[in-house]
């Protein structure tokens, strides 16, 4: 009889530990979609930013610029 308990605690456990590691699978799997969609999002991003032109920061108005800048 012992030893059957055993082996039944032991499929027990078992079935535990393939639960925990399915949800952890589900879990690695989910965040790998959220990271590949963070990345084209970034790509995206750097790509509208690349494009923009700079303002021209000093134009030429007229006004001087004091002497202590």
């Amino acid at each position: 009889m012992p030893d059957e308990d055993r082996i039944i605690g032991l499929e027990t456990k078992l079935a535990y530990h393939e639960d925990i590691i399915q949800a952890l699978n589900d879990t690695v799997v989910q965040q790998q979609k959220k990271l590949s969609s963070l990345e084209e999002r970034y790509q995206t991003l750097v790509a509208r930013l690349v494009s923009i032109e700079p303002p021209a920061v000093f134009e030429d108005d007229g006004i001087e610029v004091p002497p202590h800048y």
